[in-house]
């Protein structure tokens, strides 16, 4: 789901959930591995432009990612959600190029709905 506000676009948090419904779920430190929970991040950041696009009909009308707010579902002692989290800052750079570029805070918790590895949500700022 997202919500709007003048130039601000707020997708709400979006599960490690491939296209086909394939769900990458654990738990980072205690099954998963890093990279593991980059891939999951990856399908996290999809998520993101595919809402994005569907509010704005074209990712083109996005100025700046401003804000990702990662949740990685961590073993007691992990402590990689940077990297983890990676793994969705790279795709929106790969996509977007330089409005891709945003700040980000990666957070270790005990679960996430679905039994999810990782969930990202966004603050987009977009053109008029």
């Amino acid at each position: 789901a997202h919500a709007r506000t003048g130039n601000l676009l707020f997708i709400s948090g979006q599960l490690s959930r491939a296209a086909d419904g394939q769900t990458t779920t654990g738990v980072l430190g205690a099954g998963l591995g890093v990279a593991e929970g980059r891939a999951a991040a990856r399908l996290c950041a999809l998520n993101i432009l595919a809402q994005a696009k569907a509010a704005l009909g074209d990712l083109d009308r996005i100025v700046q990612v401003m804000r990702l707010t990662g949740f990685v579902a961590s073993a007691p002692g992990f402590v990689e959600q940077p990297q983890v989290l990676n793994g969705a800052s790279d795709l929106m750079a790969e996509v977007l190029g330089e409005r891709g570029m945003h700040t980000r805070a990666a957070v270790g918790v005990a679960s996430l709905p679905a039994g999810c590895a990782v969930e990202v949500d966004a603050i987009i700022a977009v053109a008029a």
